[in-house]
């Protein structure tokens, strides 16, 4: 021990007498240079380097961290965003595709299949020309029907479509449009575009050539326009309301295909045609199943509009009994039970339709249980939220655990009595952001933003699929706070919070409109659900994400967002 303390004290002398040598001799340069020069060397002579110090590389190191940080985040959210936009693209155009399906089988257009491809093949005077001229047909028939999904983006314009999915006259509208529909496929009446127009159109079909071949398109859409009107209104709707530029268009697309291709294939293999099942009843009978399926899918609209403006008399219940009576006595029609006055004698059932009342029948008996509380993961993106229900069995029963306590200095939580028909049972949420930063001070964890809405279907879906799983909510419940800021509100802020957007330069006066301004503002995008998880200054931690159906993938979002916090 006394042999290192004597080691160490004689290198430091040593190194003392090295420093004032160093100094000595530099101050005697400095002499000399002085005595040399007369005049004052300016300091823009002289260059000075800066060594950076570990501090400063430090600074620099983390710096670039962050701006990587972020590039990737930019990446990451314009590919979830493109990647988001293409489903959504794609789910309407298959909607699309199979209500053109359905639309074939209509009694408008069925009977016409045989007789539109014979008068081809026997005008033609060939075959090439007979498959030349119904290709040409088709391709008519996709031309008219895009043409519409067009017109209605031009006359609405991308704005407007995007605000069509939380208006509540547009979803009232939409609500007795679909009604009207229903009831018209169910024989009350017919909806018939003016006759002097598909005897206009017929009279220009004989002209000839390309020109008379669209024109007999056009006069088939005409016709048949009080089979294909309600399948074209509901499918218009639909895409109307999913915000998209070109959702109509996409959706028009894929109903023009699937109506076209069976004119064109018929023509290449016209012996097809004698397999086909003869017209009959049966065809009356899918247009009276779709009225049903009108009829439920119009509560759709009413409940959006009850919700955004808090009448609070279209509760989850309610919903459920109306789909539960709709869902029966459709059963109950297929099986002959109930007929309309445009039905035929029901003497025996088919296979077919012995198959489709017995799924009809299962998918009632599998709603009811949804009266008590039931989940029903399958149809939750179309039912109102649960906290809507008036008796919950799983509640009362206590089988879901009660939110943990939150000791934070704000005790009023605010907007919480206008978002309590959205609460999730075992969850603590803030509604507002700048409380929701004060607690995640307080609490010492990070926040959750989940950017959600009245209207969204996709909302309820992760509310009903992915949350209930115990480790998600287990983290949601004790490693969080919870911000739910919904962006379809149509609650009024009080005046002095009025601003003009910078973003969009409107005024904004409602909690909604806030709530998507900031979410458009800070992370360009306006989607919902979209989930950001930050800490108490507002940074975010992750790349933000939205609707990703799993669990598996929610929990490692909301882990790297806890080890992201942990390691500031």
């Amino acid at each position: 021990m006394t042999y290192f303390i004597n080691r160490n004290y004689l290198r430091g002398v040593f190194t003392l007498l090295v420093i004032f040598v160093i100094l000595i001799s530099g101050a005697s340069k400095a002499n000399a240079f002085q005595d040399k020069k007369a005049d004052t060397v300016s300091t823009s002579d002289v260059q000075f380097t800066t060594i950076p110090t570990a501090a400063d590389s430090f600074a620099a190191r983390k710096k670039q961290l962050d701006s990587v940080k972020k590039a990737q985040a930019t990446m990451l959210k314009a590919k979830a965003a493109t990647t988001d936009k293409t489903q959504s693209f794609w789910a309407i155009f298959i909607a699309g595709f199979l209500g053109g399906l359905l639309a074939i089988t209509m009694p408008c257009i069925y009977p016409l299949l045989p007789l539109t491809v014979s008068f081809f093949t026997k005008k033609s005077g060939s075959r090439s020309k007979g498959i030349l001229h119904s290709l040409l047909y088709g391709l008519s028939i996709i031309v008219i029907y895009v043409s519409l999904g067009l017109i209605i983006t031009l006359l609405f314009g991308p704005d407007a479509l995007n605000a069509l999915a939380t208006n509540g006259i547009f979803n009232l509208f939409f609500f007795l449009l679909l009604v009207v529909f229903g009831i018209s496929f169910l024989g009350a009446f017919e909806i018939n575009l003016p006759s002097s127009l598909a005897n206009k159109l017929d009279q220009n079909s004989d002209r000839g050539g390309l020109v008379g071949i669209f024109f007999m398109a056009a006069t088939l859409v005409v016709v048949s326009f009080s089979c294909t009107g309600p399948l074209v209104g509901s499918l218009l709707a639909a895409a109307a309301t999913k915000g998209d530029r070109l959702g109509p268009a996409v959706g028009m697309f894929g109903f023009s295909l699937a109506l076209a291709l069976p004119f064109t294939l018929f023509a290449l293999f016209p012996s097809a045609l004698k397999s086909l099942p003869k017209s009959g009843g049966w065809l009356n009978s899918i247009k009276v199943v779709l009225g049903f399926i009108e009829l439920g899918f119009s509560l759709k609209f009413l409940s959006n509009v009850d919700l955004a403006y808090h009448w609070n008399w279209f509760d989850r219940e309610v919903f459920l009994s109306l789909w539960i009576a709709i869902g029966l006595l459709m059963a109950l029609y297929l099986i002959g039970k109930i007929k309309f006055s445009h039905d035929s004698e029901v003497t025996h059932l088919s296979v077919p339709r012995t198959f489709i009342a017995i799924g009809v029948f299962a998918f009632v008996v599998y709603m009811i249980p949804g009266l008590w509380g039931a989940p029903l993961k399958v149809i939750s993106g179309f039912l109102p939220p649960p906290a809507t229900q008036d008796f919950d069995l799983t509640r009362s029963m206590g089988s879901s655990p009660a939110a943990p306590v939150q000791n934070v200095s704000i005790k009023t939580k605010k907007y919480e009595d206008i978002f309590k028909r959205g609460k999730h049972f075992g969850l603590n949420e803030w509604y507002d952001y700048d409380q929701a930063l004060q607690v995640s001070k307080e609490l010492k964890k990070p926040i959750l933003i989940d950017f959600t809405g009245w209207n969204c279907a996709n909302c309820r879906r992760m509310e009903n699929e992915v949350w209930p799983d115990a480790g998600v909510r287990s983290r949601m419940q004790n490693d969080f706070v919870l911000l739910e800021l919904y962006v379809d509100e149509k609650g009024n802020l009080p005046e002095s919070e009025f601003y003009n957007s910078k973003f969009s330069g409107k005024k904004i006066t409602t909690i909604g409109g806030k709530n998507s301004d900031f979410e458009t503002t800070k992370f360009e995008t306006n989607s919902q659900p979209f989930y950001v998880i930050m800490d108490s200054n507002g940074n975010v931690l992750v790349p933000p994400q939205g609707a990703k159906f799993s669990v598996e993938n929610y929990t490692k979002f909301l882990d790297s967002g806890i080890a992201a916090y942990k390691n500031q």
